[in-house]
């Protein structure tokens, strides 16, 4: 991997959750590949497996270790056992989260016409049940880790956190109200335990994401032919730079924050990483 940025990360212990995903899984590469010894925790074990192999057939150092971030029980033995085999954790990356299809609705506009139809899914037809799904996802999934974790970096009187916000939080995409609300959520709350933690040696950041072309959301983004989806064209037209990002453009964003020598004054920021999409008012 091309890192244009490279902190000395030798003698820490990095904790990445949902670390066998899309993005998450570049960051535990580029956090071994600058010395630190990475726990990758994820849902799926197997997953986590096997993206540890890979770092470790690399040169570097990787353990898997199953956790599912909404169930306190779980992230609390998943600790216990990263402490046990690497040690206390240094750098925190909360990356568990996502959005869910129960929790989007069909049209980007009310109308009576998909209220009616039973074959549609209205803003009305959200269930309680889908909203708590996505909040747990991404809102338990920052609180009960850092929990966790956090504590040794207090023990020790340093380290450094990184959640993983959108930038749905500073401009709600339509159809997704759960995800953009829970995103806004982990904004609000980066900055919370950047204040809280600010005496004890401990930095809090985020990034926020704009627009990336990956597996999970290719349907969403390009037809069957290759040729981009309307959703795509809006996205583009609202992005001054005009396309996608890439994600060795979040891993330098990540590492400068995670980096104590470059980022040492930096705690509650969130940084977009979006092609000027924040900034533009579209016309």
């Amino acid at each position: 991997m091309k890192l244009s940025v490279r902190p000395d990360l030798k003698g820490k212990v990095a904790v990445v959750t949902g670390g066998a995903g899309v993005l998450c899984s570049g960051f535990c590469r580029a956090l071994a590949e600058c010395g630190a010894s990475v726990a990758i925790l994820n849902r799926t074990l197997s997953k986590a497996e096997k993206l540890a192999e890979e770092i470790r057939e690399a040169g570097y150092e990787a353990r898997a270790f199953q956790v599912d971030c909404t169930v306190e029980e779980s992230v609390k033995a998943a600790h216990e056992a990263v402490l046990s085999a690497l040690g206390p954790c240094d750098i925190l990356i909360n990356g568990a989260g996502g959005n869910d299809a129960s929790a989007t609705a069909d049209d980007e506009f009310f109308s009576m016409e998909t209220l009616l139809d039973p074959e549609k899914k209205s803003f009305f037809d959200l269930k309680q049940s889908a909203f708590t799904k996505v909040f747990d996802q991404n809102i338990m999934g920052v609180l009960l880790p850092t929990q966790a974790f956090a504590l040794d970096m207090a023990k020790k009187g340093s380290g450094a956190i990184l959640n993983i916000s959108s930038m749905n939080a500073l401009t709600p995409l339509t159809k997704i109200p759960a995800y953009s609300a829970a995103k806004s959520g982990v904004s609000n709350f980066t900055e919370w335990l950047a204040v809280h933690f600010a005496k004890s040696g401990i930095r809090c950041n985020a990034i926020a994401p704009g627009f990336f072309s990956a597996q999970q959301n290719a349907k969403l983004l390009w037809n069957e032919d290759g040729t981009p989806t309307e959703r795509t064209k809006k996205i583009l037209a609202g992005t001054p730079m005009g396309r996608f990002g890439q994600p060795e453009e979040l891993i330098a964003a990540a590492l400068f924050l995670l980096d104590d020598e470059s980022a040492g004054f930096i705690t509650g920021v969130v940084l977009p990483v979006d092609g000027g999409f924040g900034a533009y008012s579209g016309v």
